[in-house]
């Protein structure tokens, strides 16, 4: 690799300065905003929607800083980049606290949460989380395939997965998926399909880093908790032969799981 000249650097760093200040602009409205939050607020969790937007946007950031370091320096910007993945990982954490952070539950538990965001439609919902899932997408591509975070991300991504499920109220969306004349039919649908798509792509992201890596039995655990997950959004849309297929394939990983404990094969 060529040596980057002063020149280069110096020109590298007035080019993301403006970057750098939006970045501090925006943590400080999240920690002033945080300052002024209390447990019980009225709209607590609308606030707290906001502010994982805001870390979306920060960690956007963070990756454009990468961009321009390949640019003008032809090097991969690693520090940028973790900053952008702690961003995000702090985006996911706003929504858990929104509602929850349980990968398989009965949608009955969700009621509470959901009755607080009442006011947040689908719409909205589904623009959110669209833009994490991009924005992870983005990083995880700059990270590069070879990347020693390439694990980390099966969390990452299955955390996402998670509060993508939660935040969809399946009582209603189970209605307005059969119904063309909703008016929400089109977000309801498409919502339900790519939570479908994020649930078997965390199911088997799961089960590989157990396999390939790490061998705790967590993670087949959560692999499981995934494919789960799945099936009740089957049942509730009405397609009873992908929830038996499902159904079918968790007991296989289940046998395959106590099978390896038996063996020692697992942590």
């Amino acid at each position: 690799m060529a040596k980057i000249s002063e020149e280069t650097r110096l020109h590298f760093q007035e080019c993301i300065q403006p970057y750098k200040d939006k970045i501090t602009q925006t943590l400080e409205k999240e920690k002033t905003m945080r300052n002024a939050m209390h447990d019980g607020d009225i709209g607590l969790e609308y606030k707290k929607l906001l502010l994982c937007e805001d870390m979306i946007y920060v960690a956007s950031l963070y990756v454009a800083q990468n961009s321009l370091s390949l640019k003008l320096m032809e090097v991969k910007n690693n520090d940028a980049l973790n900053d952008a993945r702690k961003m995000l990982y702090k985006a996911i954490i706003y929504l858990e606290e929104i509602v929850s952070n349980v990968i398989d539950c009965p949608y009955s538990d969700l009621i509470p949460y959901h009755e607080k965001i009442t006011n947040v439609n689908i719409v909205k919902r589904y623009l959110v989380i669209r833009k994490l899932g991009l924005e992870i997408q983005i990083l995880k591509d700059a990270f590069g395939d070879n990347s020693k975070w390439k694990w980390s991300f099966i969390e990452l991504e299955g955390r996402f997965a998670t509060v993508a499920k939660n935040l969809i109220d399946m009582k209603t969306a189970g209605k307005d998926f059969f119904d063309p004349r909703a008016q929400d039919y089109e977000t309801t649908v498409l919502y339900v399909r790519m939570v479908q798509k994020l649930l078997d792509k965390s199911a088997n992201g799961y089960r590989d880093r157990y396999e390939l890596s790490t061998r705790r039995i967590d993670d087949m655990r959560d692999a499981i908790k995934y494919l789960l997950a799945l099936r009740k959004m089957y049942i509730v849309i009405g397609r009873t032969n992908e929830a038996e297929e499902i159904k079918k394939k968790a007991m296989v990983w289940k046998d395959k799981m106590d099978s390896d404990q038996k063996k020692g094969l697992s942590n």
